[in-house]
């Protein structure tokens, strides 16, 4: 049986990278000894209490929750590539469509600057690729040419609560 060739027609686009960087993984901020003395204490608190209450299923959650914690912000990220294309976004490896992406804005975080993509996936919901000032121009131009850009994130009543929690509450002493 004879398989006939694709035509130009018929063959898929073919991928042209518009813009690339590298940059870490994640956001990271060193934490203090003082910030982990801290939070251990209000684990600490929170296991004595549910000891009383008999939770001890909950007390595990919880300790498994500040190890994860704990892991995360002592270990440095690593770097990554990203690609944005004529076709989508390609974050480490891997590629998302710009169908699955639904709009975008910039955000900032412990000085960090990041463009945050919303995809209409259920997993993952976004994607925060770190840049630079200098790159952020260029973002903007060619993701705002796919899919629709959003001045401002939408706060929820979780976004606000946190943001609450973090000005009235501090863990460690501001530097």
């Amino acid at each position: 049986m004879v398989v006939p060739l694709r035509t130009e027609e018929q063959s898929p686009k073919s991928e042209n990278v518009l813009l690339e960087w590298i940059s870490p993984s994640r956001i990271f901020k060193p934490r203090s000894r003082e910030f982990y003395r801290t939070v251990g204490s209000i684990v600490f608190l929170l296991a004595v209490i549910l000891v009383f209450v008999r939770e001890f299923l909950l007390i595990g959650v919880i300790l498994a929750l500040f190890f994860v914690f704990y892991a995360l912000s002592s270990v440095p990220p690593d770097k990554i590539k990203h690609k944005i294309t004529n076709l989508g976004v390609e974050t480490g490896s891997f590629f998302h469509r710009f169908e699955e992406l639904a709009e975008f804005w910039f955000d900032e975080k412990h000085g960090q600057r990041m463009v945050v993509i919303r995809t209409i996936l259920s997993f993952p919901t976004h994607l925060q690729l770190l840049i630079d000032d200098l790159q952020a121009d260029k973002v903007k131009k060619l993701l705002s040419d796919k899919i629709p850009f959003r001045e401002k994130k939408e706060h929820t009543f979780l976004d606000r609560a946190s943001d609450w929690l973090a000005k009235n509450i501090p863990l460690e002493k501001a530097s």
